[in-house]
Order: C-alpha cells, then structure tokens, then sequence
C-alpha cells in the first residue's frame, strides 16, 4: 500500500501523543513493506523519535504550501489511502485530501478539542464534520473516544490503540523512597493550576515539569517562582524522564481523548494521579487515584503565544491532590500497592494489544461510495478570516 499522512503538527520531532502514535503506526507499516510518507509541519522542539528510514516526512512551516503540497503528493503519487490526523484545527487538510482523493479518506481521531464536531471542538465546522463522517474510516485510540465521536458524528470508529508503548520487558521503576512527583507539558488545559497548588501546598517534596506544546513563558514563570519544582529537559526515551519520577500528576481539565503517558508510567509501576477527564479514566484501567475536576468549558476571545485559545480555567479544589501526593510519599505500603496494581494491569493491558492492526484494517478497508469530491481549499490552518470568525465563535461563548 501506499499510505499518505497528513496533520498541521510537527514530525521531525513528533509532539505529543497524536503525532508518536501515528509515526508508530507508520513505522510498522513502513517495516511491513508499505511506502509511507507525511507531509507535516515544521520541526520544533522535541525528543526525536527513532522510525524506518524508508518513511519520508515533507516538514512545511507555511500553512498555504502546506495543502498544496499534500495536493501534489496525492496527485504524484496515487495513495491508497490518506491518512487525516486530528491535529488539521483550520480542517483544510481534511478539505484538500476530500477534494483530491475522494473516497480514499481515513480520519485519525486523536484529539477532540481539533474535530470540526462535538462540544469539545475548538472550531466547530458543519461542512468539515460531513468530511470526517464520509471519511472511508475513522480510527480512534480508545472506546471512550470511541463512543464519543459515534455520539458527536453520527457514524462508528474503529478503535485500534497504537503500539506506541515497545514490546518490554518494562523495568519496574516504582520507588517510594526517591524521584520526583512530575507533570509532562505543563500548561493550562493539562491543568498546571492544579500543579501549581499542590507545589505549592507540598513544599518539601520535590516536583518536576518537562515543558511540552502548551507550555508558555507565562507558564515557566509561574513554576520558576516555586523552589521544590524543577524543570527536566526533553528526553529522547520516555523511561529518562520516568526513571527520575516517583509520582505521575495528570490534572487534565480539558477533554482527554486517551492518557498515552499515564499507560507508560503505570507499565513501569509508577502510581498516576490523574484527573477524570475525557479518557484519562479510562487508560487508568481502574487503578486509584483517580480524582474529579471541574473541566475548561469556554474560553477567551484571545489568543496565547502557540495559537491557541486561552482557556477560561475555572477554580478547582487542590485538596485532593496535595492529600493523594502525600499519601503516596509517606505510606509505603499504600505507594507499593498502587505500583503493583498500575504494572499489573497495565502489563496485561499492553500484552492484548496488535502491532499488526493497523495494517490489516487499512487493507481490508474500501473506498467509500458516497464520498463526494470537497470544495478546494486553498488554506490548511486558520486564514486572518477564520482566525476572526472562531474568535467570534469563542465570544459568544464567553458572552461578551
């Protein structure tokens, strides 16, 4: 097969969970014999991620030569299937790859708040929704994404959770007496006002941050201020950040598609403390510490330095957090139970999953009859114009 995938984030080297879950993908596809290419957007800051040599990822940083480059690689090359990652927040990837190769569209639903549908949609968008639900497939990474997009959309995605994680075996780095309690990407959606509160509410134990996509200077500032908080650098393999961590935190208060991170530590028998947001509850597996939070549910007509919309972040209780992390760094026996229940399940979890999945649903899929050719676009992400048209959309939101 020849497989084209396209997404707005960058490649070289992936960010986030999104873009390490495709490129795993395709480096299994691309081992299994398959020519895989991406076009993407520009490298930035970033572990970088080992993938077959053979892939060949196209990193453009202008938004406009970016779809015409995903049009002249569907025209060139004649792809059995383009692959339309979630990380399209304009859509017009999703535009382009319609118009240029209809019926031959497969969705890849990672992340909600980048779906033209749904309440969690940052840039809700009717004409982009009937796309994605003419779309030859729609791959989601867990049921609960699952279910949300057969409810929002209107139509089933097939859930094919991605290898991301290695074959192990996976060292046990669970220590009650050591490490720090550490947050990846801390920022406003991922929750770092929770962070933050319960640093500051712990000032002997020692945390730490590795900054991600949605981290600002704003955000650095406000962790520089507290001295028990340390600042880890991007590490090339996840087990260099998690073999200095004793104590996962994921206050989430955005809609979580999966907790990719949370299934990494859990497999090397760290305890997570993480939010019930989205499907975060769900990559828990049913381990404790599980926490409820009041979600991001508007935000500002603005704007932060990354593009994207500041949040109105509402006011939760850091109480349970500071007493979860407490527990966990005073009671051994209660720290040593949950670091054998999260290996145990998550081991057994990672065990059922199949490499060769993906492969085999794109090979048994066929293009969809009732694709009709998309209008043209001539834009991938936000034009000045859509740009003005979603801080509308965010205004009416927040009523002002």
């Amino acid at each position: 097969m020849r497989l084209l995938l396209a997404a707005t984030a960058s490649y070289a080297p992936p960010r986030g969970g999104a873009t390490r879950s495709n490129l795993v993908w395709l480096d299994a596809l691309a081992r299994a014999g398959h020519e895989c290419r991406v076009v993407c957007g520009p490298p930035g800051a970033g572990a970088a991620m080992p993938h077959h040599e053979s892939i060949s990822i196209l990193p453009i940083d202008d938004p406009g030569r970016r779809v015409q480059t995903l049009r002249t690689q569907i025209l060139e090359t004649h792809p059995d299937w383009v692959l339309i990652s979630s990380e399209d927040l304009g859509h017009g990837l999703l535009r382009e790859a319609h118009h240029s190769a209809p019926g031959r569209v497969v969705y890849l639903a990672h992340t909600p708040q980048f779906f033209p549908f749904g309440p969690a949609s940052w840039n809700p968008e009717r004409r982009a929704a009937e796309l994605a639900a003419q779309s030859a497939g729609v791959v989601a990474i867990g049921r609960h994404m699952s279910e949300y997009i057969e409810r929002e959309l209107g139509r089933p995605a097939v859930v094919i959770h991605p290898p991301i994680y290695g074959a192990g075996p996976f060292p046990n780095l669970g220590n009650f007496g050591r490490g720090l309690v550490t947050m990846i990407n801390p920022c406003a959606v991922k929750g770092i006002s929770v962070f933050l509160a319960a640093a500051e509410g712990l000032p002997s134990v020692d945390f730490g941050v590795v900054p991600g996509w949605g981290t600002t200077s704003e955000d650095l500032s406000a962790l520089a201020r507290l001295s028990n908080v340390r600042l880890l650098p991007n590490a090339r393999d996840i087990e260099e950040i998690l073999a200095q961590t004793r104590i996962l935190l994921m206050p989430s208060l955005w809609y979580e598609g999966f907790g990719l991170i949370a299934m990494e530590a859990m497999l090397r028998g760290i305890p997570v403390v993480a939010s019930d947001s989205g499907g975060l509850k769900e990559a828990k597996l049913g381990t404790g510490y599980v926490i409820p939070v009041r979600t991001i549910e508007r935000y500002q007509p603005a704007f932060d330095e990354h593009a994207m919309p500041k949040p109105v972040v509402p006011a939760n209780d850091a109480s349970a957090w500071v007493a979860a992390v407490e527990t966990l760094t005073s009671d051994r026996e209660a720290y040593e139970k949950e670091s054998q229940a999260s290996r145990e399940t998550a081991g057994a979890f990672v065990a059922g999953l199949d490499a060769g999945a993906m492969e085999r649903y794109l090979a048994a899929l066929r293009p969809s009859t009732s694709a009709s050719p998309a209008e043209h676009a001539t834009v991938e992400s936000l034009s000045p114009e859509k740009r003005a048209l979603l801080l509308q959309r965010l205004k009416r939101r927040t009523g002002r």
